[in-house]
């Protein structure tokens, strides 16, 4: 059991005995050792460290959120307040990948600019290993900004200052005043051309941790992290009130006002367990827009903290955008997962109907998350909210062996090969689990594997192992084209 406990990050969870085993079954069908043992890497990483980049609006946050990520995802538009869905994407410099947290999405002058831009950056912040704030360097350091060193001091978060705009020498020079703030040597970047990024990148990757700090509860010994999320006003902090059976959480707060995020401990079924705070964002008319892109930034930073997600849906309500964009962010972000369905009490029989429908249409991706029917203000059915959490966890730990999961893989493609495509009929040759919390495969074959065959692949193993309430993480890599071994 020993070459369990010193596997290094190269062998993803294999250990020592089945790592050997493996690699030798992966050069007898050609492949190469160290193509093989990238797979294995990037499969075998725990979660990535997260970067957040904040600043004032219109200083090219998300212009440079897409130079990092290599591709125009984040929105860029001229005018302020553009919300989108997206908070999170993957990023990767020289060799090491990092998750970027873009808080450029919603800048509309509601709160007064500085509460705003204090809020944003607080929720990010919170969620960060590491942050980069960006300035404007034409325009130099506003009273805006001094704010945000403040908040950033206070978070004690590595930091890495963005002279953002600098196109020539006479920008170097303005960058140079931004020593003022006190944060450091300012990077003069010009996010527009990509002036600059790589030393920049090259500082963020000395101050963001190889893994992040983020050790998870069962690691420690510690209680496990639970993050209550859900659309505004769907009831998370009744919940958490009923739960904790106190009035923990103010039920009215204004969205927006800077405060310290609480994580409360709260003992269920006998055991203690550390809620992530999501609850308290509220909607007020004038901050219809701004309210949706605070919550899934801070919906965003309550998920990276946690290891399980209880995603609470109001079953009153048809089941919305909202609540599906929610869902995918965790999935995402590889969470174990429990779906609640608040105020069941409310429902009759014609509603019941329709919400099963619904289920079935709506949340089809999710099939395999455990479902408890609850009651935030009668505290109904609370009982079994720890069980459906418990088994969630454990599904999200689940580790095959190697030999167990190639016995079945080959029984699979006896039973069910892919389909012939152009006259070639593509083979799983041989998998293995790189990693759990998610659990990760890397799957290895003879040619390309559509979405649909993966997809199948996946409802067999669930099928045959279990892994309920988790995300499954399947990657492919195929042989490349080359003589055969002998």
């Amino acid at each position: 059991m020993d070459d369990q406990i010193h596997t290094g990050d190269e062998h993803g969870e294999l250990g020592d005995a089945e790592y050997a085993e493996f690699m030798e079954l992966a050069a007898q069908e050609g492949f190469d050792a160290e193509e093989v043992e990238g797979a294995l890497g990037e499969a075998g990483h725990g979660p990535l460290p997260v970067l957040a980049v904040v600043g004032r609006p219109n200083v090219g946050k998300s212009t440079l959120v897409n130079r990092i990520i290599g591709r125009r995802e984040a929105v860029v538009e001229d005018r302020p307040g553009v919300t989108r869905d997206r908070v999170t994407y993957e990023a990767e410099w020289a060799g090491r990948r990092f998750k970027v947290v873009d808080t450029g999405g919603w800048e509309q002058d509601v709160l007064g600019i500085d509460a705003s831009v204090a809020a944003q950056a607080e929720y990010a912040i919170e969620a960060a290993d590491a942050v980069v704030f960006v300035v404007d360097s034409a325009v130099g350091a506003t009273d805006t900004d001094e704010a945000v060193v403040k908040l950033l001091r206070r978070a004690g978060k590595p930091v890495v200052l963005c002279a953002n705009k600098v196109d020539g020498p006479s920008g170097e020079a303005d960058a140079a005043m931004l020593w003022s703030l006190g944060l450091g040597e300012p990077m003069p970047v010009s996010a527009l051309h990509g002036r600059g990024t790589g030393d920049m990148l090259d500082e963020v990757l000395k101050a963001l941790p190889e893994a992040p700090a983020q050790t998870f509860g069962a690691a420690l010994g510690g209680p496990r992290r639970i993050a209550l999320i859900g659309r505004p006003n769907v009831g998370k902090s009744s919940l958490l009130n009923k739960v904790a059976g106190e009035e923990r959480v103010v039920v009215n707060e204004l969205a927006g006002t800077t405060r310290d995020p609480v994580d409360e401990l709260i003992e269920l079924g006998g055991t203690t367990w550390k809620f992530v705070d999501t609850a308290g964002i509220r909607k007020r008319v004038h901050l219809q827009e701004g309210a949706d892109y605070y919550a899934s930034l801070r919906t965003a930073a309550a998920v990276e903290k946690a290891e399980v997600a209880v995603i609470l849906i109001d079953a009153s309500e048809t089941i919305s955008v909202q609540d599906q964009r929610i869902i995918t962010m965790a999935v995402e972000a590889g969470r174990a997962m429990v779906i609640a369905f608040n105020k069941w009490d409310t429902l009759d029989e014609e509603r019941r109907y329709y919400l099963e429908r619904e289920i079935e249409t709506e949340l089809q991706q999710i099939a395999w998350a455990p479902r408890v029917n609850v009651s935030a203000r009668t505290g109904r059915h609370m009982e079994k909210l720890v069980p459906a959490i418990e088994t969630a966890l454990a599904g999200w730990e689940t580790r095959i062996p190697t030999g167990r999961l190639n016995a079945f893989l080959g029984e699979l493609v006896a039973a069910h090969p892919h389909p012939i495509r152009g006259g070639k009929q593509p083979r799983i040759l041989f998998g293995t689990q790189a990693g759990t919390k998610p659990p990760r495969f890397v799957l290895f074959a003879s040619g390309f594997l559509e979405a649909g065959y993966r997809r199948f692949v996946e409802r067999r193993l669930r099928e045959e192992f279990g892994f309920e309430g988790t995300p499954i993480h399947i990657s492919v890599r195929v042989r490349e084209k080359r003589g055969k071994k002998k």
